[in-house]
């Protein structure tokens, strides 16, 4: 994982779930987070602005998209997978 690319994605999601950057866990999902489906829209606006990228309108079904959010560390390569094509 880059760590510019997983530190700004670890900061969004910090931001949206409203706790601090060192209380985000790798393996944590969203929803133990406490993001629920508008932050989750949030989070991948932010995520899009950040990087220049556009995630799929189907993130949110695994099965339908390569862009998986089971939980922090898969969306991390999944933004990173898509800053990778943009290049």
């Amino acid at each position: 994982m880059t760590d510019s690319v997983k530190d700004q994605v670890i900061s969004i999601i910090a931001e949206q779930a409203v706790l601090q950057v060192e209380d985000i866990k790798l393996e944590a999902t969203l929803e133990d987070l406490g993001i629920d489906s508008l932050g989750l829209v949030e989070s991948i606006f932010a995520i899009e602005e950040a990087f220049d990228i556009s995630v799929p309108f189907n993130a949110n079904d695994p099965a339908a998209s390569d862009f998986d959010i089971s939980n922090v560390t898969s969306i991390i390569k999944a933004v990173e997978g898509l800053v990778a094509e943009q290049k």
